[in-house]
């Protein structure tokens, strides 16, 4: 496994459905069905995760040590995942990213102000 000495900020900026799986496991290990069913509801329907989707960007995570899994049930093939201490580093470093990103637009006439009255 790669070493927590990383730069998260080389891996930035991350794909839409890459950062969508990252939040959905910041709060606690989950199976591949819940990350599927928590981006769904916590985008209002609006990203839908297929399952080849999903695992591929698992199989990434976990090649990268941004994740781990463990067997859980009566069966091997059920796997939850959980964040790793650098996995959460890079997440909260996207979130950072965006966040920036929102307030130099919000610094730019983008949006016109109410008038006041």
């Amino acid at each position: 496994m790669a070493s927590d000495a990383r730069d998260p900020q080389q891996y930035l900026p991350l794909t839409p459905a890459l950062f969508h799986v990252l939040l959905s496991l910041a709060d606690g290990e989950k199976h591949g069905y819940a990350i599927i069913k928590e981006i769904e509801e916590r985008t209002g329907g609006t990203v839908r995760l297929s399952t080849g989707t999903l695992y591929g960007i698992i199989k990434r995570l976990l090649q990268d040590g941004w994740i781990r899994d463990s067997v859980f049930g009566s069966t091997d093939r059920r796997r939850a995942y959980r964040l790793t201490a650098f996995g959460r580093k890079v997440a909260q470093a996207e979130a950072d990213r965006l966040r920036e990103l929102v307030r130099a637009a919000d610094r730019t006439t983008l949006y016109p102000t109410a008038a006041k009255g």
